[in-house]
């Protein structure tokens, strides 16, 4: 019962942020704002799965137990590869030229 109540907190949160990206109709900071928060909710849900796992543990119910740890492993890898695909999507920028950097012009002669 558990796994199921968490299965549907996850999944009606994250298609809750998903219609979130839809609805900003490409407005990039609606939809980089709907990954962020989607992103926060995955690490938090995550704490709480693990709680969870300690609580079963406690309480010496080894079912229980291994369906949060397998839980936690699924939200950890989701969380990995939404974040991974965040960064891929905002790259750093790019770095700052030297102090000697002077541009190269066609016939500008300072080119090396």
């Amino acid at each position: 019962m558990l796994l199921i109540v968490e299965a549907l907190v996850f999944g009606w949160t994250m298609f809750g942020y998903g219609l979130e990206g839809w609805a900003a109709q490409g407005r990039q900071e609606d939809i980089d704002e709907a990954d962020l928060a989607s992103i926060a909710f995955m690490q938090h849900f995550l704490v709480a799965v693990l709680v969870l796992f300690a609580l079963a543990a406690l309480a010496r119910s080894p079912w229980t137990a291994v369906l949060q740890l397998l839980t936690a492993g699924a939200v950890v890898m989701m969380l990995v590869l939404t974040q991974h695909e965040y960064e891929q999507s905002h790259p750093g920028p790019a770095p700052t030229p030297s102090a000697g950097y002077s541009p190269c012009y066609s016939g500008s002669g300072r080119c090396d």
